[in-house]
């Protein structure tokens, strides 16, 4: 009989013990729904800064918008269950649901304003808050009725809405659609009846409701506890981890990959020494072979791009098009080359710092890219995400698909190094213009400005990945990557 050795029987050990928390949590209910989310096991209950994606389900499952988001991306009633937009485009009238706050407050204009005030403002200095830059004035009117009056058309005001950040929390909880119970690192969500909400009662929702279980792990574990039946869905993958798919054996036809838009590539730390000229900025980009990339991280139809607005997003007139289309990858990375040998003619120039997550994923794009600088004279050195570092890497989902969310992400008040004060002003000249032909032209030349500036070195669409047992229901690969959890707890009808 074959001894492990002592790090290895350790690590079976730890892999083994991974898949028993779940399982016994609520081993009374079989129904249950369990669900695993990649990320830290602390991530399902952040409820301030930036959220993590697990603290997102879970905002949204928690504490519905005036609007939310059905598993297929669309923007449904919440507590708010109609409205009308005005013909100018200036004001969103929304009637409320006739329900009540958790704590048995009943929700009215006067009620809703407020959370909705509150949750404006937690946001403000980072893009979703510029995002929400269009709204003017919150106003509670008669009865359950509340306005957003904008100072300029917001076309996806409405999707920003249901983002989770902007779950409507009063007295530090919200109404539902599901209640949270903690049972130490497992998020216990239990659907709230529909009549307690507000809503038609429903005949046969004893029989369709479940509760969901939900856990965060590290990729390799969830992966394991999926592999072992105790997870009916696995929701948050990345690039860096889309590799251990294949090395873990799960059939490729449980693997969804979410047809998202937005950021995934290197941003810009600093703008001095060889990162302070636009040029050697550029030569960075110039040499990364895409393509070859693609291959070596093995998702099948992954976007790449060499732009910073993702093509097919709404809004573009495609008056920017893709760099260097008439040149070769020799030919750009023979001029990359001769700016590089010119810099370090006159000076030194240390390996550039880039820093990138942990994962196979990201050791595969490391890889690539130092082969793509080496090619052109650049030494680079890996780093951790939070240490000192030259270019980090950006990673961002795309909360509307519309140019306006990309250059927010890059703006001089989200991304200060090596940004553009004119494309920013192009920005603001756009959201001012009620022509839609004139404003598109104005946020294209904002593009252009931005990618003078070299502060973003593209690589394609971000990569995202879920896992889906072939008996579990309520969820639909979407553009906007958010996987919404009532619908996967509720029976089909």
């Amino acid at each position: 009989m074959s001894i492990l050795p002592p790090l290895r029987a350790i690590s079976a050990l730890l892999a083994s013990l991974a898949l028993l928390p779940l399982a016994a949590c609520g081993s009374d209910d079989d129904n249950a729904v369990d669900v695993a989310v990649v990320g830290d096991p602390g991530a399902p209950f952040v409820t301030s800064g930036r959220l993590p994606y697990a603290a997102e389900l879970v905002r949204a499952a928690t504490a519905e918008g005036l609007v939310g988001l059905d598993e297929q991306g669309r923007v449904i009633p919440a507590v708010a269950d109609r409205w009308i937009v005005t013909d100018d485009g200036l004001s969103y009238i929304f009637r409320l649901r006739d329900g009540t706050w958790a704590d048995g407050t009943p929700i009215s204009g006067e009620t809703a304003r407020t959370a909705l005030v509150q949750a404006i403002a937690a946001l403000r200095g980072r893009p979703l808050g510029e995002d929400l830059a269009s709204i003017d004035e919150v106003r509670a009117m008669a009865g359950r009725v509340i306005e957003l009056r904008l100072k300029e058309q917001a076309p996806d005001l409405l999707q920003l809405l249901a983002q989770p950040e902007l779950g409507l929390v009063w007295r530090g909880r919200g109404a539902g659609p599901m209640k949270l119970d903690r049972q130490k690192r497992v998020a216990v969500l239990t659907p709230i009846p529909p009549e307690d909400r507000g809503l038609p009662q429903q005949e046969d929702w004893q029989e369709r409701r479940r509760k969901l279980r939900l856990v965060a792990l590290p990729a390799d574990q969830a992966i394991a506890r999926f592999n072992a039946g105790e997870a009916d869905f696995v929701l948050g993958g990345q690039f860096q981890d889309f590799p251990r798919l294949d090395a873990s054996g799960v059939a490729r036809g449980a693997i969804r990959l979410d047809p998202v838009l937005g950021l995934f590539g290197l941003a810009v730390t600093h703008n001095d020494g060889f990162l302070g000229e636009p040029e050697n900025r550029e030569v960075l980009a110039m040499a990364i072979d895409r393509d070859s990339l693609a291959n070596a991280l093995g998702v099948g139809g992954w976007l790449t791009t060499t732009r910073i607005v993702n093509p097919g997003s709404a809004d573009d007139n495609s008056s920017v098009g893709e760099r260097w289309s008439t040149r070769s990858l020799a030919e750009r990375r023979s001029e990359a080359s001769t700016r590089v040998a010119r810099w370090k003619a006159a000076r030194k120039l240390a390996p550039l710092r880039i820093a990138l997550p942990a994962g196979q994923g990201a050791d595969l794009l490391f890889r690539q890219l130092a082969a793509d600088y080496t090619a052109i004279g650049l030494a680079v050195v890996r780093t951790r995400p939070g240490d000192p570092a030259d270019l980090v890497l950006i990673d961002k989902v795309a909360r509307y698909a519309r140019i306006g969310w990309f250059l927010n992400q890059l703006s001089c008040a989200s991304q200060s190094a090596a940004c553009s004060p004119a494309a920013d002003r192009l920005v603001d000249a756009a959201l001012a213009e009620p022509d839609a032909v004139k404003r598109a032209d104005l946020y294209a030349q904002a593009e252009a400005q931005l990618t003078m500036a070299n502060g973003y070195i593209p690589f394609g669409a971000p990569i995202r990945w879920s896992i889906v047992a072939g008996n579990a229901t309520g969820f639909v690969a979407n553009r906007r990557g958010l996987h919404p959890l009532m619908p996967m707890a509720l029976r089909p009808k």
